[in-house]
């Protein structure tokens, strides 16, 4: 089938069930980085599918130069879309975005997941509004990949909800687990608390009662218990569990030590010529460590716990970057990460209800 413009009245009449919507309009390289992007992509995706939404007139010739993009994409035209700079309260407003029209094939069940390299704020408030939050989940989260020692870490929540009760951290600590399955294709994952300290009486009350009903639920064999900061990129855990402000803090300080140990081997590799020989004898590892700490290889943040896979992209990447962001999402179409989080869930909830009550008794208990 070639790519091709659905006309805007018969989308919901449509037959076909798209393994993706991609937002062309979104990011600071689009449409040329998301349409490069997905030619990437489709090599390592036979099969893919994509509802590309966006300006027809300016897609068009980006997919005559990228066949293979061109082989697995179908237009659904709108010459509307949402500036980086726009404020959330105002792209809700805006209902024929390209972003908009992608959390609508998902909440429509025409796509399964949507990729956007689009405004992050914007894009969490229409993943709320339009594609809406999964029964048993209070808060959808941010969630990512990172590099550690031992290979790579899924943390969250990353920014989406700043103050978090026990039960947020509980239901993170679920999404996370089933996030790391499909992704990183783990049996059994680590999941960790991030905390101050690992001992038990660490931290404030709504880590200690995290950690004590993660001990008492299903996923206690799988339940490290509390995690310092080194800890993260030590690879302790295969999930690490935490606010959205701790969270945010501790990737943008990660990401700020890896540019000034990337800033300080360049100083040192130049001051002399001494060093300079030196550099070529140590390059080849170099070169691997800077592959493996790319951070297009781990583009793609997803929005969990919504009733469809939304998967953010970062605005200012290129067509490597955005391809792993169709990477990600395509690995949690692919391996169910929604099913296996409502398997959890299910498991998780009379547990959940049990410790909430308990918690609501406590000062009528203490009053009498």
């Amino acid at each position: 089938m070639s790519n091709r413009e659905i006309p805007e009245t018969s989308v919901s009449e449509q037959s076909e069930v798209y393994s993706l919507a991609v937002d062309g309009m979104g990011g600071d390289g689009a449409p040329d980085v998301v349409v490069a992007g997905l030619a990437l992509a489709a090599d390592r995706h036979p099969g893919m599918r994509v509802l590309l939404t966006g300006d027809e007139a300016k897609l068009r010739p980006l997919l005559a130069k990228h066949p293979k993009a061109e082989a697995i994409c179908t237009i659904w035209h709108t010459d509307e879309s949402i500036p980086m700079e726009m404020k959330p309260t105002a792209a809700l407003r805006v209902r024929k975005s390209s972003m908009r029209l992608g959390m609508d094939a998902v909440a429509s069940g025409r796509a399964r997941g949507v990729v956007s390299a689009g405004n992050s704020g914007a894009m969490l408030a229409l993943a709320k509004i339009v594609v809406k939050t999964m029964p048993g989940i209070s808060r959808p989260a941010m969630a990512a990949i990172s590099p550690t020692v031992k290979g790579d870490v899924v943390m969250l929540d990353l920014g989406a909800n700043i103050a978090c009760d026990w039960r947020n951290l509980v239901e993170f600590a679920v999404m996370g687990e089933a996030f790391a399955k499909a992704v990183l294709g783990l049996p059994a994952p680590r999941i960790g608390l991030l905390n101050i300290g690992s001992e038990e009486l660490k931290g404030d009350e709504k880590l200690r009662i995290a950690a004590e009903v993660l001990r008492a639920s299903p996923l206690a064999a799988q339940f490290h218990g509390f995690v310092e900061g080194h800890d993260i990129t030590a690879g302790t855990t295969d999930v690490v569990v935490t606010d959205g402000f701790t969270g945010n803090v501790a990737l943008k300080t990660g990401e700020g030590v890896l540019k000034m140990a990337t800033a300080l081997l360049r100083q040192v590799f130049s001051r002399s010529l001494v060093a300079k020989l030196g550099y070529l004898l140590v390059r080849p590892g170099l070169e691997r460590m800077k592959e493996w700490l790319d951070p297009r290889r781990y583009n793609g943040a997803v929005f969990v716990g919504l009733n469809g896979v939304v998967v953010k992209s970062h605005g200012g990447t290129d067509a490597e970057g955005f391809a792993a962001a169709v990477d990600v999402a395509m690995d949690m179409v692919t391996h169910g990460f929604n099913d296996g989080m409502r398997e959890r869930l299910s498991l998780m909830g009379a547990l959940l209800s049990h410790q909430q009550s308990s918690i609501e008794r406590e000062p009528a208990e203490a009053v009498s």
